[in-house]
C-alpha cells in the first residue's frame, strides 16, 4: 500500500512539475526546434546516402587498380635491386679504373668492413679486369 501511494505521490509531483516546464516554453519555439532538426536529420541522411555511395564507388575502383599496384610495386623493387647491382658493379669499376691508371692507391681490405662501406679492390680483382 505505501508503495502504491508513493508511486502515485511521484505521478502527481512529475505531473506538476512538467506543467510548469510548459508555462515556461513557447509552443512556437518548440515547433520551429522541431522543424529545424527534421532539417538537419534530411540533410545528415542526405550526406549519409552520398559517403555510402562514394565509399561503394571506391571500393570497385581501388578493386580495379589493385592488381595494377601490386604488380607495379613488385617491378619497382625488382628495378631497385637491378639498378642497386648495377650501381655497385660501376663503382667497382670506376674504382679499378683509378687503381690502374694511378689516380689513387689500393684500399686496404679488412674483413669486418662490408663492401657496401667500401669496394675493397684485390691484386686478382685487378688482374681479372684487364
Amino acid at each position: 500500500m505505501e508503495d502504491q501511494d508513493e508511486r502515485e505521490s511521484i505521478k502527481v509531483a512529475s505531473e506538476g512539475v512538467s506543467r510548469q516546464f510548459k508555462t515556461l516554453i513557447n509552443n512556437d519555439d518548440l515547433d520551429s526546434l522541431k522543424q529545424l532538426q527534421h532539417l538537419i536529420l534530411g540533410r545528415l541522411q542526405d550526406s549519409n546516402a552520398i559517403l555510402s555511395h562514394f565509399n561503394d564507388y571506391s571500393e570497385r575502383c581501388f578493386a580495379e587498380v589493385s592488381g595494377d599496384f601490386s604488380r607495379n610495386t613488385r617491378l619497382l623493387k625488382s628495378m631497385k635491386t637491378d639498378l642497386d647491382y648495377i650501381f655497385q658493379k660501376l663503382r667497382r669499376i670506376v674504382v679499378v679504373s683509378d687503381v690502374i691508371e694511378g689516380h689513387c692507391y689500393l684500399p686496404v681490405c679488412h674483413d669486418n668492413w662490408r663492401k657496401a662501406d667500401i669496394f675493397c679492390v684485390t691484386t686478382q680483382d685487378l688482374l681479372s679486369h684487364k
